[in-house]
């Protein structure tokens, strides 16, 4: 008989923290960046896409997904691109001594 305690969660399980995301009432091109976007209208629409995630119910998952899954576009859980690329390699850099 197969063990079933090796297999894999539900998806269910995994996922259904998105379905209560703030995001989910909000226009996907807040969290996305247009081709092109620089300088001022990025930086106000991150600081609007922030400000969603700063009242979700889920930051903190998604944040946690956004980091393990390397999410290479958009504000996950309050962070942009960036800010996840700041994390990220700050975790692999060797500490200085």
């Amino acid at each position: 008989m197969a063990d079933l305690s090796r297999l894999p969660g539900a998806l269910v399980y995994r996922w259904e923290w998105q379905l209560r995301g703030r995001c989910r009432e909000a226009d996907s091109t807040l969290f996305f960046h247009p081709l092109g976007e620089r300088g001022p209208a990025a930086q106000a629409r991150e600081e609007a896409a922030k400000a969603v995630c700063a009242e979700c119910p889920v930051r903190i998952e998604c944040r946690r997904h956004a980091l393990q899954a390397r999410e290479a576009y958009g504000v996950w859980g309050g962070l942009t691109e960036d800010d996840r690329h700041r994390l990220l390699t700050r975790r692999r850099s060797p500490v200085l001594s």
